[in-house]
């Protein structure tokens, strides 16, 4: 990597780590002050997917910015889902409350769990490009599949208890790191099967 290349990285960074400070400073805030719990619910899949969309935009339409993110070590970008344990006992700790709906709790907190403790297992394994092609395809499907069931509890069934999904602290889940995690698991795929070779995923 060149000089140039180098700063433009550091500079695109140090934007992206203001962002995500700003962004997750505001969630964090509105929901702790309860102004999020004050929305319809009919909105939380719109904001996550305009929180998911935005990011890829950029990431496309920006060389400075994917090039930045192809510079990111694909363990980091590995690592980074071991927050998804976290998520699932939230999940699991409101289920357990009945504040959430029962298969709502079970995909998302079941599935988060499963990614993030396949974590260390991906990265003690022999380092190759299909471990973590596999391993963002596993995470990317678990996604999908929470992301859609609530969806269906939320705006196809309507269910009341998906309120809750709006109170502190859950709501930094779906406002906050799902946005990112799926943004960042399309980034890396994108990423990764651009990649030819294991040696261009490389720094």
């Amino acid at each position: 990597m060149n000089t140039n290349s180098h700063a433009k990285n550091v500079t695109t960074e140090r934007w992206f780590v203001s962002i995500l400070t700003i962004w997750g400073t505001a969630v964090f805030a509105t929901g702790y002050f309860g102004i999020l719990s004050n929305i319809n619910t009919n909105w939380v899949p719109l904001l996550v997917m305009a929180g998911i969309t935005i990011p890829v935009l950029v990431y496309y339409l920006s060389e400075d910015f994917r090039s930045y993110i192809w510079s990111i070590d694909l363990k980091h970008l590995t690592i980074y889902h071991v927050w998804r344990i976290v998520a699932a006992l939230i999940f699991f700790h409101y289920g357990s409350q009945n504040l959430l709906p029962a298969q709502f709790t079970i995909d998302a907190g079941f599935g988060d769990l499963a990614v993030g403790l396949l974590v260390p297992l991906v990265l003690l394994l022999r380092e190759s490009r299909s471990k973590y092609l596999v391993f963002h395809l596993f995470g990317m499907l678990d996604f999908a599949i929470a992301v859609g069931t609530g969806f269906t509890f939320n705006v196809l069934l309507n269910d009341p208890l998906m309120k809750n999904i709006m109170t502190y602290p859950i709501v930094l889940i779906p406002l906050y790191g799902v946005c990112i995690t799926g943004a960042l698991s399309i980034m890396t795929l994108d990423r990764l099967l651009r990649s030819k070779s294991f040696s261009k995923l490389k720094d």
